[in-house]
């Protein structure tokens, strides 16, 4: 069992974390974290979208949260972008380095990484 002192400071860690995905952001970060999602590799996907967030210091800015069923499952992992005045960016068949991509080019950058959304992989 571990001390009170190494519990406490394992909740200290993790504090950040936790904000991003409780924050009141004006972009929001949903993804898709049903037994379809979880299957498909969603885990890592949030886990970079927490990283990437936290380590561009966007946590004012941007919350990661999760959800159930987004009703897609054949494209899963699906990760939906909700911005103030913007209409929704779902992304789709994801993994951890498009994930990267994505915190730095739409969430640092500003610009909607097309080839990863729904509607250019349905082109395929």
């Amino acid at each position: 069992m571990k001390s009170l002192a190494e519990l406490a400071a394992i909740k200290a860690k993790m504090q950040d974390k936790v904000v991003i995905r409780e924050g009141e952001g004006a972009i929001r970060v949903v993804v898709g974290m049903a037994t379809c999602g979880i299957a498909a590799g969603a885990r890592p996907v949030l886990s970079t979208f927490v990283e990437g967030v936290a380590n561009n210091n966007l946590t004012s800015k941007v919350t990661v949260t999760q959800t159930g069923c987004i009703g897609i499952c054949q494209y899963e992992p699906v990760v939906e972008i909700f911005e103030d005045g913007k209409e929704k960016v779902t992304y789709v068949k994801l993994d951890a380095d498009k994930a990267k991509r994505i915190v730095e080019e739409h969430l640092v950058g500003g610009k909607v990484v097309n080839e990863y959304t729904i509607g250019e992989y349905k082109k395929i």
